[in-house]
C-alpha cells in the first residue's frame, strides 16, 4: 500500500488535507496559526483581520471592511474618496465641512482634492479666481493685483500701464518721465549715441535728449586755448571776449603763460598777452 506524504502546517504541524490553508512565502498554514501569527489587527475594533475578512489598508494601517468609516458620520469609505486629519479618516463632506477652506468668491467649501488658488491667506476655487476686467479664469497664469481686484497681465496693461513714448509698449514696472512723457528706463536714450540715460546727467535740445559728452561735441562752444568743449553741466568756468571763449584755466597769456583771469590783457592779432609781455611787444 503506498505512503502517502504529510501535508501539514507549519507551524501546529496538523494535517492540512482535506481543510482549507493559506500560503504564505512558499509556506503552508492553517488558517487558525496564520491568523495568530500574521493578521493585522483592525484599527476599528482592535480585533484581528481574519482570513475570510477584506482587509482595508491605508499608510500601514487596517480594518475590517466594516469598520473602514468616517470617524464623524460612521458613513463607509469602501469604495469612496476619503480625506486624513491627525491619524482620523473622514469622508470628504464631513472633511470639508470642518476643516476645508472656503473660495472668497462665491463662499462655498472648495472639496479636498479640488483645484484651488491661494494668495495671501484667501483661497479660491480655480473657476472662481478670475480677471476683474476680463472676467477669465486667471488659473497659473501670471497676475496683478489692483485695488482689490485681481487682472491678468494682458487685461492690467490695456487698463492701467503707461505706455512707453519711444516704444510704444505698456510699461509695467519701473520706467522714467522727462518733459511729462513715461518712458521704459531701457528706452530713455541720448539721441545721438544712444547710451541709456537713466542715473546720468543729461541736457536736452529741441526737446531731444542728450548726453552731456553728445551735446559738448555738438552744441557746446569750443575752448580757443584747448579747442575742447565748453560746457557749464560739467561745471566748468570759462571767460568770453570778442565771440571768442576759453576755459578759465585756459585763458592765459600766449607768451608766458600766466592766467589773465581777473587781469588785465593786451591782444595781438588773435593772441591775448598780459600786459607786461605786450610792453615788451
Amino acid at each position: 500500500m503506498p505512503i502517502m506524504e504529510r501535508f501539514d502546517c507549519h507551524y501546529c504541524k496538523d494535517s492540512l488535507l482535506g481543510k482549507k490553508y493559506i500560503m504564505k512565502e512558499d509556506t503552508q498554514y492553517c488558517t487558525k496559526c496564520y491568523e495568530n501569527l500574521f493578521a493585522n489587527c483592525c484599527e476599528g475594533c482592535s480585533l484581528a483581520i481574519g482570513c475570510d475578512c477584506k482587509d482595508m489598508s491605508y499608510k500601514d494601517r487596517h480594518w475590517h471592511e466594516q469598520c473602514f468609516k468616517c470617524v464623524k458620520c460612521s458613513r463607509s469609505l469602501v469604495e469612496k474618496a476619503f480625506a486624513a486629519k491627525d491619524d482620523l479618516l473622514l469622508c470628504t463632506e464631513c472633511y470639508a465641512n470642518d476643516y476645508s477652506s472656503k473660495c472668497t468668491s462665491c463662499k462655498k467649501t472648495i472639496m479636498p482634492g479640488a483645484r484651488k488658488m491661494e494668495y495671501k491667506g484667501n483661497s479660491w476655487h480655480e473657476t472662481c479666481f478670475l480677471c476683474h476686467r476680463c472676467q477669465q479664469p486667471i488659473g497659473t497664469k501670471s497676475f496683478i493685483p489692483k485695488d482689490n481686484g485681481y487682472f491678468c497681465v494682458p487685461c492690467f496693461e490695456k487698463q492701467f500701464a503707461y505706455q512707453c513714448c519711444a516704444c510704444k509698449k505698456s510699461i509695467t514696472t519701473g520706467g522714467v518721465t522727462y518733459q511729462d512723457k513715461p518712458w521704459h528706463r531701457e528706452c530713455f536714450l541720448c539721441i545721438s549715441c544712444k547710451k541709456q540715460l537713466p542715473g546720468q546727467r543729461f541736457t536736452s535740445r529741441e526737446n531731444y535728449p542728450y548726453c552731456l559728452e553728445c551735446f559738448s561735441n555738438l552744441y557746446a562752444k569750443k575752448c580757443v586755448g584747448c579747442t575742447k568743449p565748453i560746457t557749464s553741466l560739467a561745471g566748468a568756468k570759462y571767460i568770453s571776449f570778442e565771440e571768442r571763449q576759453w576755459h578759465s584755466e585756459c585763458f592765459t597769456c600766449i607768451q608766458c603763460s600766466m592766467s589773465l583771469v581777473g587781469r588785465g590783457f593786451l591782444t595781438q592779432r588773435d593772441n591775448i598777452l598780459c600786459t607786461d609781455c605786450g610792453r615788451e611787444k
